[in-house]
């Protein structure tokens, strides 16, 4: 993952929904624009029971 992005979980979960929610339209822009694997993002996130919501555009 980006250096740039947080390790921790819930870092990382509080950072994606603030960036989806105030620059990016979707995942696949935020993933894309940060150079990340959104497959390695999603594992992340729902080690923690977190999953992307397409319809909020926020993981929930």
């Amino acid at each position: 993952m980006n250096e740039n992005i947080p390790n921790d979980p819930v870092l990382l979960l509080s950072f994606v929904n603030m960036k989806l929610r105030d620059f990016y339209a979707d995942l696949d822009d935020l993933c894309k624009s940060l150079d990340l694997c959104r497959s390695d993002l999603e594992e992340k996130l729902a080690g923690i029971d977190y999953e992307y919501s397409r319809a909020v555009n926020q993981f929930v």
